[in-house]
């Protein structure tokens, strides 16, 4: 009998800047998530970068994390920054989330 532990569940929160807003890059990383089974939100930052949150396997949070540093098409990420949280599973689905100005 072979024994495969159960997938690492993880937490990643991060921060994207470059030309980031105004390029679909927040429908992109929910696109992504959702095909990734992830969980969590993203949102533009008034300072002009993206900022997200994503739960699930570790595996595919760091696919996750892979595609947003190359970035979609007409965007040019400079800097992402990656902070690993616990695992929280406070999350349902993945959204884009709204800043109230």
């Amino acid at each position: 009998m072979c024994y495969h532990p159960p997938p690492m569940n993880a937490r990643a929160h991060a921060l994207v800047s470059g030309r980031v807003q105004g390029v679909a890059f927040r429908g992109y990383i929910r696109k992504w998530a959702l095909e990734l089974g992830l969980k969590g939100w993203v949102r533009n930052l008034y300072d002009g970068r993206v900022e997200a949150v994503a739960e699930g396997e570790r595996s595919k949070v760091e696919t996750l994390l892979s595609r947003i540093k190359t970035g979609p098409p007409l965007s040019r990420v400079e800097n992402l920054d990656v902070a690993w949280e616990a695992y929280r599973g406070e999350f349902d689905d993945f959204r884009i989330a709204w800043l109230d100005f």
